[in-house]
């Protein structure tokens, strides 16, 4: 999700409490802090030889050893996430992170698969990280798509480097 969206999604409910939670149903726990904020640049080359660059905004949550059972605001995670764009710029295109880990939740930089609205609760749905080889993916894709030069010959590897 990007990062436009995840935020236009918190503001049409600021006052429901704000729940991250993962595909088994698991939920950060009340209390959490958003303890930082950060942009994120990644330059790569991948196995097919070509370069990739993109952008992700990434929400750090942590829960402290003392914390209480209340949830944190849609509102009031966007007062803090307003005033850190004041301070940092963040690509509003920029895919959407949530880092965090507990007993529940392996530590890990989580992708947002979608927000949902109920009464007084937003929830924020978490996948995961998972890995593919975009070399293969866009000879796959060139495949489909009408002839035109992929990263890699039909005959030849997905790895090219």
């Amino acid at each position: 999700m990007k990062t436009i969206e995840f935020i236009s999604a918190l503001r049409a409910a600021l006052t429901n409490q704000l729940i991250f939670v993962d595909g088994d149903g698991h939920a950060v726990h009340g209390g959490y802090h958003l303890t930082e904020l950060k942009t994120a640049l990644f330059d790569t080359v991948d196995c097919g030889g070509q370069i990739n660059c993109w952008q992700e905004t990434i929400v750090q949550l942590w829960v402290p050893p003392d914390a209480d059972d209340d949830y944190m605001t849609a509102g009031k995670f966007l007062q803090i996430f307003d005033k850190v764009r004041g301070m940092v710029p963040i690509n509003l295109d920029a895919e959407m992170r949530v880092e965090y880990g507990n007993e529940n939740f392996f530590p890990s930089t989580y992708q947002v698969r979608s927000v949902t609205h109920e009464r007084d609760t937003t929830r924020v749905w978490l996948a995961p990280p998972a890995t593919a080889c975009k070399a293969r993916d866009r000879r796959i894709a060139t495949s489909m798509a009408p002839a035109t030069p992929s990263c890699c010959a039909p005959s030849e590897s997905c790895c090219a480097v």
